[in-house]
Order: C-alpha cells, then structure tokens, then sequence
C-alpha cells in the first residue's frame, strides 16, 4: 500500500452534501466504460486529460497562440482550436490571464488527495467523509483501493458512487473498506440501457448483487429521464432490485438536468442537454409512491 500511486483526478469539491451522508469531500475521477447519452459529467468519460475553452472568458489577446508550439490555437475574430494537435502541455492555460482555457484531468497522488482530504477533518462529524465519484472510480483499479484502505486507517468514512460495471476482482478488493456504495441504475429495461449507455445491465445487476450478498451497505441512484425510463414498469424494477439489496440504505430518486451539455460544449462537443429529457414533479413523484409502497424508503 503505497501514498505515491497516482490517480487521474478531474476535481476535489468539498463540502457537499448530496453525495454521500454528511458533508462529504468527492473526489471526481477520470474514465468512464459507459456512454450515456444524458452524462452529466462528460468531462470524466475519457481516461486522458483534456483541453476546455471557456469562449466567455476569452479576450483574444493571443496568449495561448503565441505560448504554443503545436498550433492549436488561431485567434483572429474568432478563436478557432484545432484540438487534435494538442499534447496536454498546459503552456496555453498557464498563460491565459482570464483562466479561458483548463486543462481537465490531473495526474494526483494518493497523498497529495489526503492532503485536500484532512483539510476538512474537522467538518465530517458522525457520518461525513470522502466519497469516490466519476467517472467511474474502479477504473483506476489498485490506487483507488489504496486511497480507500488508508482512508479507513485514518478513521474517514468512505463512499464510492460507480456505475456497477467493473471488474469484479476490483469490487471484492474494495469491499472491506467501503461504508457506503452509490450504485446507479441507469435502466431496468436491458434494451434500452444497451442503446443509452452502450452497455448491457446483465453485468451492473450481477455485481450488485454480489456486494449485496457481502452484506455491504447500499444507496441505489436512480435517474428520471422523461420519455426514457419516466414509466411505473421501470419505477417497480427499482423496487424489486431494491427488495432484493440486503442493507438497503434507500434509494435516490434523481431528476435528469440539462447541465452536462455546458460541459460538452467546452470539450469542444455538441451541447447533449435536452430540456425535453428533464421530468415534472408528478413523475418523480409517482415514482416514489411505487417505490415506497413496497416499503423502500426513497430520497
């Protein structure tokens, strides 16, 4: 177990409260195996890191043109980047004075995490901690096992929020030190989870059922995407799924939004948000009555 292994971090946010008990320090980490059409976090789906232009804040002062060796910059009336040249040196960004350009995806060690971690020691109370999120944290394997394990060594309620497809090697490893899994269920329906996110769920539900069976705790984190998975048929799987989940905390019912299409635009991608996709209040609310009326308690 070692405190220099790395891990690909897009950013530390402290002091939430909805990703996890308490207040929470989440760790955002980079690479994802799905390809959901609604992400609301595209700037974690790929493993390496990424360039991200915020054309708001650019004042065309030719900065980033002048600091880069590989041209992928040409600011005139507009500021046009010719992405595929770009080798991550982060000369552009180091030199833009309005912070226009970020470099998404940084190479961190396990102690440099602890160090932002331990900050806010003071604060986790009872119940708040660290938590995982992503991406997909298992993708990064053995040093997201270690960061855990050395969490729990200093007493740091650990929780990790994962799509469920994964290794299971990694999962059984991860275990022990794990007090709260968040485990998204994209989709009951195994058709429409295989053209939304690109994956079959046969693999997501067998996983989960083996860290239920464990005897781990489990948050269920279910989106409501309006004209997708916004059906009572869907909202009685949840319930089943749930019923089946040995130390069930509950499950998280959470509305679709639209915000992951900003993000996809400063990757340089179309804008995937799509309002049409954003449920009204009485289909998140019949989903909690289906659910509760199985004695699932729902959030």
């Amino acid at each position: 177990m070692s405190t220099n292994l790395m891990l690909k971090v897009t950013e530390i946010q402290r002091f939430c409260m909805h990703d996890g008990p308490g207040i929470r320090t989440t760790v955002f980490l980079k690479g994802c195996p799905l390809k959901c059409k609604w992400c609301h976090n595209p700037e974690t789906k790929k493993t390496q890191s990424e360039l991200l232009f915020y054309s708001n804040r650019c004042i065309f002062c030719k900065s980033c043109e002048l600091s880069c060796a590989y041209m992928v910059h040409t600011v005139n009336e507009e500021h046009l980047l010719e992405r595929s040249r770009c080798v991550i040196c982060n000369d552009c960004a180091n030199n833009c004075p309005t912070g226009a350009i970020e470099i998404c995806g940084k190479e961190m060690s396990i102690e440099d995490i602890l160090s932002v971690v331990k900050k806010d020691l003071a604060f986790y109370g009872d119940n708040g901690g660290i938590t995982l999120s992503g991406g997909e944290p298992f993708m990064q394997g053995d040093a997201v096992i270690d960061l855990l394990k050395i969490c729990k060594e200093l007493g740091i309620s650990t929780a990790v929020e994962t799509c469920g497809y994964c290794d299971i090697g990694i999962l059984k490893s991860a275990i022990p030190f794990v007090d709260l899994f968040l485990w998204d269920i994209k989709d009951t329906d195994i058709k429409r989870h295989k053209y939304y996110t690109g994956v079959s769920n046969k693999r997501i539900l067998e996983n989960l059922s083996y860290v239920s069976k464990s005897g781990a705790k489990i948050q269920l984190r279910c989106i409501l995407i309006n004209g997708i998975n916004t059906e009572k048929e869907h909202y009685e799987k949840i319930a089943d799924i749930a019923g089946t989940i040995s130390n069930l905390d509950c499950v998280k019912l959470i509305p679709y939004h639209a915000y992951g299409g900003t993000k996809s635009i400063l990757l340089g991608e179309n804008d995937n948000g799509k309002m049409e996709w954003i449920p009204d209040t009485s289909q998140v609310e019949l989903a909690k009555q289906i659910i509760n009326s199985k004695g699932i308690k729902t959030l």
